[in-house]
């Protein structure tokens, strides 16, 4: 047998394993007396070295695997967690006694049994209620992944916000403050006529009115100042600023260009709330007003509940949402713009500005000539890269302005504080004058504009009738105001009538105008109107 495994015999295989049992065979066991006698030392020192080298077979733990141990541990006890919950769900809250199954029982059921033909779509030995879960969320990640690739092929470059040095001139106001400004048109011993321009949210002086040509404004006598708001662009923060400081803001500034005379004021969108601003703080300057696209408080009390239901539930919920926070926590608002416009990139201006777009919008919005504006409009208005003067300007739309529009109404008021002039009035007639604004309003508004909700259109006819309201058919928030030059023109024939051009000398008029200028302002106006 030996010679047929060509290996030691069994005799032999034992003799190495046991070296010295301490037993002497005899006979055929001769042979295992030629064994070595036992040896303790050596016997010890051979099980030290097996135990050495069991140990140096089975290395330490490393970090890693001492990390996925315990995250191993970990995802089996929050599994176990996990039963737990849902046993005690299905013990409590979907027993047939629980609030939640007895109130949304009858709905789930109708449904189920409406969708119960979709079962026949699944395998026979599937579940329903574990399948569909498994299906949906499938589904939504299939579907957010194939977004997600979308919009990496599809979707042009993100521009970055850039920073230019600065162009502005700028005058120094009685509180030490500097304001930005810029002055296109006819110079000032030439103008026939001054337009400020307080700008809209998230704008600077560069806009103005966008797009409009210099030769319109030389053919009719213009000189356009639009200026920064403070903390805008390059203007100075204010501390404590409000609308009465706005107005005086404005004023200061057509003091210190030059202005000595009335002007007029221009707010378009966001702006018009620094343009009824100055017709109630500082109306003996204000020769008359220009609206396009005008914006009230949404919050305002003298609104009717039809109108605050327009406003309200016309506005996007993004756009509501920023309201609230305005108003209530305007802390919060810091957090939506440092991703939103001070993030330092460049975005859709509907996203920007928590609006949509109409039709006319949307064509205007994706032409080359609107965008290379916008852009450089935003990254001069975000100059500062400080949130504070976008969070006061949000407040401002949406606190107490201290006063209505119904204050800017003209009407008779008569002074009988007192019990002597209470008797005087009896014999004799009141002394009496005119309030409000006694200079011309004009209104424009496009009747497909999506940013500015129809019941703040209704509330400003209600409580300003002697305003003329243009409604615009068509026409969205952007389309009639930025880059159209038979708008602007039909703008400033409204406001000036006839164009005339600029005067010839510095002592020529001002900005009162004649019987003539007056007729035929009121015959462009009564055309505007048909």
């Amino acid at each position: 047998m030996a010679e047929v495994r060509g290996a030691n015999t069994w005799r032999e295989e034992l003799a190495s394993l046991v070296e010295d049992t301490g037993i002497l065979y005899t006979g055929e066991a001769a042979t295992f007396s030629s064994l070595p006698p036992f040896n303790p030392e050596k016997s010890t020192a051979m099980a030290a070295a097996v135990s050495e080298t069991d140990h140096e077979t089975v290395p330490p733990e490393t970090l890693k695997e001492q990390v996925t141990e315990f995250l191993k541990s970990w995802c089996e006890m929050v599994l176990e967690l996990g039963r737990g919950c849902r046993d005690i769900l299905q013990q409590t809250v979907v027993t047939e006694d629980s609030f939640v199954v007895q109130k949304l029982g009858g709905p789930v059921a109708r449904v189920s049994s409406r969708l119960r033909f979709l079962n026949e779509f699944l395998p026979e030995d599937r579940d329903p209620v574990h399948a569909w879960p498994v299906i949906f969320f499938v589904f939504i990640l299939a579907l957010s992944a194939l977004n997600l690739n979308g919009h990496d092929g599809l979707a042009p470059a993100v521009k970055k916000v850039l920073v230019h040095p600065p162009s502005a001139s700028r005058i120094q106001l009685p509180d030490g403050r500097h304001l930005a400004y810029r002055e296109i048109g006819v110079p000032a011993d030439k103008a026939r006529f001054s337009l400020m321009a307080p700008h809209s949210f998230l704008s600077s002086r560069l806009a103005g009115i966008p797009g409009v040509k210099i030769p319109l404004l030389e053919e009719f006598g213009v000189r356009l100042v639009s200026y920064d708001l403070p903390g805008f662009g390059e203007s100075d923060p204010h501390p404590s600023r409000n609308l009465n400081s706005s107005a005086f803001d404005m004023l200061h500034l057509a003091d210190a260009v030059g202005v000595n005379d009335t002007f007029w004021v221009l707010g378009y969108s966001g702006g018009s709330i620094h343009a009824w601003a100055a017709l109630r703080y500082v109306p003996h300057r204000i020769a008359g007003a220009a609206v396009v696209a005008p914006m009230i408080n949404p919050y305002e009390p003298s609104m009717t509940k039809e109108e605050m239901r327009s406003i309200w539930g016309e506005s996007l919920p993004r756009r509501k949402l920023m309201y609230y926070l305005a108003r209530r926590l305007p802390k919060l608002l810091s957090f939506f713009y440092r991703r939103s416009f001070l993030s330092g990139k460049h975005g859709r201006i509907e996203k920007l500005m928590s609006v949509s777009l109409g039709r006319r919008d949307e064509i205007l919005t994706e032409g080359a000539n609107f965008e290379d504006f916008w852009h450089r409009d935003v990254e001069e208005s975000v100059r500062q890269g400080n949130t504070k003067p976008f969070i006061e300007e949000a407040i401002l739309q949406v606190s107490n302005w201290g006063f209505s529009l119904a204050d800017l109404q003209v009407q008779r008021k008569c002074y009988r504080n007192g019990i002597f002039p209470w008797l005087k009035s009896l014999y004799s007639q009141a002394e009496c004058e005119l309030a409000g604004f006694l200079g011309p309003i004009h209104i424009w508004q496009g009747m497909d504009d999506q940013a500015i909700p129809q019941g703040m259109i209704d509330h400003i006819s209600r409580v300003l009738p002697g305003a003329t309201m243009h409604k615009l058919p068509n026409e969205g928030h952007f389309s009639f105001f930025f880059f159209c030059d038979e708008c602007h023109r039909q703008i400033f024939s409204t406001l000036f009538g006839s164009p005339q051009g600029p005067l010839e000398q510095a002592t020529d008029g001002g900005e009162i105008l004649s019987e003539g200028d007056m007729e035929q302002q009121s015959l462009a106006t009564d055309s505007t109107n048909k």
